[in-house]
């Protein structure tokens, strides 16, 4: 009898619990703010950063390292001699070169060269009896046109005109054959000129000179190091230009028909995400790679407000922006009920009471929709539970 007094007991209090917590007043209801900001709607692409204006450099020809004239890390400008090898061969050589080609043109100066322009010779007298001729016959002509004889004096000025080129032609009347042993002197200062150039030309083998402007990105020889034949085309300076950065991706199939030259883009590096990288589209590929039967085109972006801190490779994300809206409102996809041409929402007021409400979409990223009308900045829109919000917006 006691035991059966103790379950009724416990069967009533378990009664009086399940009631007493059906009173409670309901969970209060998720919602979120109507905020105001930028919408963008873009094409993702994944790639590395490429510094592709880089060189590297060697030497082209054998010897001893005998000085470098830069540091990993240095800038430099074009036409700079980075390093210079010892090849003192090369350098007796050149001068001897440059000797050779000061004697030639002493010998030919003492010539009679220097007295000549050109390879023309000039007939003076000629000249000066078609210019007598020219200054009678405008003589003449001016005495005609006092007189007011203007068809006889136009005849005479022609006569002057014809005169003046007579005059002129007389001045280069024939060529000049130049004498023998000038001509062979001169010979000889074109063969030591080109006999230098060579000279030259074997120096620079011995120089690695900066092509152009750029940072020393690793140096892999020493001073007093010897190159022999065997390994003196190897790579020993690697030079690269921070100042142009490309990106490289693959954009969809898909996607590619809203993409074009000329867009910007938004770049987020994986080891600089703080950093506010920009870009645009330079280049897109009229050729398709096929990736385990998906078609996408290669897409290059050129960087534009580059950074000390950006390195060849890094990783980095581009998003292409297809469509913006700035300043406008926004509301979560999920809060939004209905269908796209008939959206409507839940507005909690300040008093705790819900207004169901049309609204007018625009713009949207996929997660947040931009509002037309029928909401205002600040408002609070109820959450519907997930099974019930529309498949379109979604969460």
């Amino acid at each position: 009898m006691k035991k059966r007094y103790l379950f009724l007991v416990t069967v009533l209090c378990l009664i009086a619990v399940v009631f007493s917590g059906c009173g409670q007043p309901p969970a209060p209801q998720e919602t979120v703010e109507v905020t105001r900001g930028e919408l963008i709607l873009s094409v993702s692409v994944s790639g590395n950063l490429e510094m592709p204006h880089q060189i590297d450099l060697s030497f082209d020809t054998p010897g001893t390292v005998k000085e470098i004239n830069c540091s990993e890390g240095d800038r430099v400008s074009e036409g700079q001699v980075l390093a210079r090898l010892d090849v003192p061969s090369l350098e007796s050589t050149l001068k001897m070169r440059e000797i050779d080609y000061e004697v030639a043109e002493i010998n030919l100066m003492r010539t009679i060269y220097p007295y000549y322009t050109n390879i023309y010779a000039t007939d003076l007298p000629g000249a000066w009896l078609a210019l007598e001729e020219a200054q009678s016959n405008l003589e003449d002509a001016m005495k005609l046109l006092e007189e007011g004889s203007d068809d006889e004096a136009g005849a005479l000025l022609q006569r002057v005109d014809d005169s003046l080129l007579a005059a002129r032609k007389k001045s280069q009347y024939r060529p000049w054959a130049v004498p023998f042993s000038v001509k062979l002197l001169e010979l000889q200062v074109n063969q030591a000129e080109i006999a230098l150039d060579m000279a030259e030309a074997e120096i620079d083998k011995a120089s690695i000179i900066a092509p152009f402007s750029g940072i020393i990105a690793s140096i892999g020889i020493k001073e007093g190091q010897n190159l022999s034949t065997m390994n003196y085309t190897a790579p020993v300076i690697t030079l690269i230009d921070p100042d142009e950065i490309k990106m490289d991706g693959l954009i969809d199939e898909i996607d590619i028909a809203q993409v074009h030259e000329g867009l910007e883009a938004i770049i987020v590096l994986d080891a600089l995400p703080d950093e506010d990288v920009k870009g645009e589209v330079s280049f897109i590929s009229p050729s398709g790679t096929v990736q385990m039967g998906v078609v996408s085109y290669k897409t290059t972006i050129s960087l534009k407000n580059l950074k000390g801190n950006l390195k060849d490779g890094m990783s980095a994300t581009a998003e292409i922006v297809i469509d913006r809206r700035d300043d406008v409102l926004l509301l979560a996809n999920r809060a939004i009920r209905g269908s796209w041409s008939e959206p409507w929402v839940e507005v909690l007021s300040d008093e705790g009471q819900v207004e169901q409400r049309q609204v007018v979409l625009g713009l949207s990223d996929g997660r947040d929709t931009e509002l037309i009308s029928g909401l205002s900045e600040g408002e609070k829109v109820v959450l519907p539970p997930l099974s019930l919000s529309f498949s379109h917006f979604g969460g």
